[in-house]
């Protein structure tokens, strides 16, 4: 599918499919968008030291990059596990400007991140070892405990099937208790199919052009 590269409003790049009118990140801002919704309302609500995280689809490697750097001096292990069914090619990737400001000026980390071999567990850091997974998320079967997963599939009236009960459900057997799941989608089909699979939802404030987002945790028995 053709790729166009778009400048969202806080300087960083999304990526546009014509094909599905689909952007892979919000046009208010690509950074601040990951920041708010996986970051900030994931990551860092997670108070465990060595946190095991599940990104559902890889696509930019923004998610992957910004929690190696928010992650790199605040003494926690990551062990990051990301399932992209469609991996970008090498001269897209390469035309990304997530590096290109003083805050998240880690090129190297940005490449290494991305020239890290697909299926296979790689050391990007001391604190931070990656799998990328090529794989359809749909019939992926989960081997991983994780902590905290990051929802960011397509939305769900361009593939609903990412959506289901289903997924949502071999995603909650794989998640410890207290784990947290995070998303932007609110609609009210996603938050039925999440609640159906056992997990408390929550809605918090979206980041900049969305009121709303979900965060959902696995109750302890």
């Amino acid at each position: 599918m053709k790729r166009v590269f778009k400048v969202t409003k806080d300087g960083s790049h999304t990526l546009y499919i014509p094909e599905l009118n689909e952007h892979y990140h919000s046009k208010y801002g690509a950074i601040q968008e990951a920041m708010h919704i996986y970051i900030n309302a994931g990551l860092n609500y997670c108070e465990k030291k060595d946190i095991n995280i599940l990104e559902a689809g890889f696509g930019t490697g923004l998610n992957t990059f910004l929690t190696y750097i928010e992650t790199e001096n605040k003494n926690k292990n990551i062990n990051y596990s990301s399932i992209e069914l469609y991996p970008l090619d090498e001269k897209t990737i390469k035309s990304l400007n997530f590096t290109k400001t003083t805050k998240y000026s880690k090129p190297d980390i940005f490449d290494k991140i991305h020239n890290a071999k697909w299926n296979s567990f790689e050391k990007i850091s001391s604190h931070f070892t990656l799998k990328k997974i090529q794989d359809d998320i749909t019939k992926h079967k989960f081997k991983g405990i994780y902590d905290v997963v990051y929802y960011d599939a397509f939305a769900p009236e361009v593939q609903p099937e990412l959506w289901s009960a289903d997924i949502f459900q071999k995603i909650y057997n794989s998640m410890t208790e207290g784990g947290i799941l995070t998303t932007y989608c609110v609609k009210g089909v996603v938050k039925r199919a999440i609640k159906e699979c056992g997990f408390i939802i929550t809605r918090i404030p979206g980041p900049p052009g969305k009121r709303e987002m979900l965060r959902a945790i696995k109750p302890f028995k």
